[in-house]
């Protein structure tokens, strides 16, 4: 039988790897992102400063020109693609993403077709450019929704932070990039609803080529489309794996949001106790 001497001594190695790995958790995240003091943001993680005052206005640019159609929105998603393509038939961590465009129904019947295909491309395009940035990847487009991942394999921190931040960046650009020139048209605003959401994803590949589609699969893109679906406008709702992971500071933007079990029925798979939601409306 180990001694009293030896099992303090245990205790208190434990703890010592314990706070280290705590210290290691909040430099890794401090050197993500880190706030210059002026209200821009430096991703050190990319080397990027990302302002949000050039983003905001970059996108009232873009968003005009298109408007009166001298500008064309492209999309990439090859980025994504390559990533997947290391991980074909394998199972990997992901913080996964939906951005949900809000009100894209009611704009299909009152806008011109040709209006509504160029602010549902114009949101698409800012969403995943903002998605870019923050070292995150664009999936695909499924009608008004942008779906993405930030890879977590590892340290989950790091992405779990990264996939927060550009869900904020996001919505400040709907807000004060884009509904701002809509507006100048007498078009109604827009709104996205923005739901995370950390887990183990099946990576499958739909061909034998290398240039078939590669797609994400499991109960983690389940649930967040779910989450997304009960999100408010302009809010984001992140899942309980996503918020335990973040730092204190993180985590006081968030409460916890309850649905009743015909809304929300989902079960943490470690635990079995319904899987917490919350929110930062």
């Amino acid at each position: 039988m180990p001694d009293k001497e030896s099992i303090l001594d245990k205790k208190l190695e434990s703890e010592k790897r314990k706070k280290m790995v705590d210290e290691q958790n909040t430099d890794s995240i401090n050197n993500v992102i880190v706030d210059k003091g002026d209200g821009s943001l430096i991703n050190k993680s990319i080397d990027v400063s990302i302002d949000p005052k050039i983003i905001v206005d970059k996108t009232q640019e873009r968003f005009s020109r298109a408007l009166k159609k001298r500008y064309q929105y492209e999309s990439n998603l090859k980025p994504a693609q390559d990533f997947l393509l290391d991980h074909v038939n394998s199972k990997i961590s992901l913080v996964v993403m939906y951005a949900d465009l809000v009100g894209s129904t009611n704009m299909s019947m009152t806008l011109p077709i040709d209006k509504m295909v160029t602010i549902i491309r114009g949101f698409a395009y800012e969403m995943s450019n903002i998605i870019h940035l923050y070292e995150g990847y664009v999936l695909k487009y499924v009608g008004d929704a942008v779906i993405a991942f930030f890879p977590s394999i590892g340290n989950k921190l790091p992405a779990c932070d990264r996939a927060l931040q550009c869900a904020k960046s996001m919505i400040t650009i709907i807000e004060k990039g884009i509904s701002p020139v809509l507006n100048q048209q007498n078009y109604p605003d827009l709104k996205v609803k923005i739901g995370l959401d950390e887990g183990e994803n099946v990576i499958i590949q739909h061909g034998h080529d290398k240039s078939s589609q590669i797609d994400i699969l499991g109960y983690t893109m389940n649930k967040t489309a779910k989450i997304t679906s009960l999100t408010y406008p302009n809010t984001i709702m992140i899942s309980e794996d996503v918020y335990t992971v973040l730092l204190p500071q993180m985590r006081n933007m968030f409460k916890e949001v309850k649905f009743g079990n015909e809304r929300w029925k989902y079960v943490h798979s470690k635990t079995g106790q319904p899987y917490k939601l919350y929110s930062d409306m």
